[in-house]
């Protein structure tokens, strides 16, 4: 069922969360068919979510960038696309609300995959493992970081700090769905 909830965060490098579902049910099983089961028509359903709910397209409207949680090139060379790209560039095109930008993050290092790990291991493991190029094109920005799932916040937060870093003048994250266990 479409939740769609907005958490605050003083202790992130990201202060709000708008996320749509609880990650438990179809929608998990949607998202794990869509990330590993190369479903990548699954996106049209995600982005209908998203575009259709004027709650979402209100909250789209404070940013002026949406930028996909990168994945590693091997990862993306294996699966075929990068799942958060592909969501992102179309939430823009439907909506013509944000500009899509997809060359300022990357991830430089090949890490474990975080759905393997403890909540602790996640934090450890995404440390130092995004960079942020193109700053220009982020300069005194408000960009909305898009991800699939939520679950400790890890990955959000680590490219949050580093595009906070880079000179974006306000970053939260949107996500398809929020793991509460």
């Amino acid at each position: 069922m479409l939740q769609c909830k907005i958490n605050n965060y003083s202790d992130k490098n990201f202060v709000r969360h708008l996320y749509l579902f609880e990650y438990d049910g179809i929608i998990k099983e949607k998202i794990i068919q869509y990330k590993f089961k190369d479903k990548a028509y699954l996106n049209e359903m995600f982005v209908n979510f998203i575009v259709k709910n004027k709650k979402i397209c209100g909250f789209l409207k404070n940013y002026d960038i949406i930028i996909p949680t990168p994945i590693s090139k091997s990862r993306k060379k294996i699966r075929g696309y990068n799942q958060t790209e592909l969501i992102a560039r179309k939430i823009c095109d439907k909506t013509n609300i944000l500009h899509f930008e997809k060359d300022i993050l990357i991830k430089t290092k090949n890490i474990v995959p975080q759905s393997t790990l403890t909540r602790k291991e996640r934090q450890q493991n995404v440390q130092n493992a995004y960079d942020v190029i193109n700053t220009e094109k982020i300069q005194d920005k408000k960009v909305l970081l898009f991800d699939d799932v939520y679950t400790t916040g890890s990955t959000v937060n680590e490219c949050s700090r580093m595009l906070k870093m880079s000179g974006a003048s306000m970053v939260d994250v949107l996500t398809i769905a929020k793991d509460s266990t």
